[in-house]
């Protein structure tokens, strides 16, 4: 018996789906949020803690191992967005204090790594091209909210981030389903 017999190679499943889920339905939460639903509570954060933070962790921790690297780098991204965010929503890091300056080049900042990403996507399905258009324009939405002090475009954020969020539920949602049935019940 060789050392390669003894070996077995698993195929590991598509991290992808809950990766897309936990951001779509953090997204969605705080879209609402942002459309003035509801205060900023413990609802969202805990999301955001743990589905939109360390779930999409996860996520990318197994595209890495897949090969993957754009799924890998997005995940891992934006589970840490998610943890940061909290993060600074709680003063969770002492000395946490901010205004909207240092969040408005934060938001951008984000912005700026998104729109790297969404031009990762156009050889993509269209889903995820949605989802990366929205996003890239919803960050540099609250960018300009944080920036300016203008607390009325938080709803314009709030309207695209429930299309980002929507979507990327729909892409996760799509790709469980189809790959369950063997076909395209969902066309994504």
């Amino acid at each position: 018996m060789t050392d390669t017999d003894s070996v077995h190679f698993r195929p590991i499943a598509d991290p992808g789906p809950l990766g897309l889920l936990a951001f779509g339905m953090t997204t969605v939460l705080l879209s609402f949020h942002n459309l003035g639903a509801y205060g900023l509570d413990s609802p969202v954060l805990s999301m955001g803690i743990f589905y939109g933070g360390l779930a999409q962790i996860v996520a990318g921790v197994f595209e890495f191992k897949r090969g993957n690297t754009f799924g890998a780098t997005a995940f891992t991204s934006y589970g840490f967005f998610w943890l940061t965010f909290v993060a600074i929503n709680t003063g969770a890091i002492p000395g946490s204090a901010h205004d909207g300056t240092s969040l408005g080049i934060y938001f951008a900042m984000w912005g700026l790594l998104t729109l790297f990403l969404f031009i990762g996507t156009l050889k993509s399905c269209v889903s995820l091209r949605v989802v990366f258009a929205t996003l890239t324009v919803l960050f540099f939405t609250v960018a300009v909210k944080d920036l300016s002090g203008a607390a009325d475009i938080a709803y314009a954020a709030g309207a695209v981030g429930l299309v980002c969020g929507l979507t990327a539920v729909y892409s996760g949602a799509g790709a469980v389903v189809n790959a369950q049935l063997g076909r395209t019940a969902m066309p994504l």
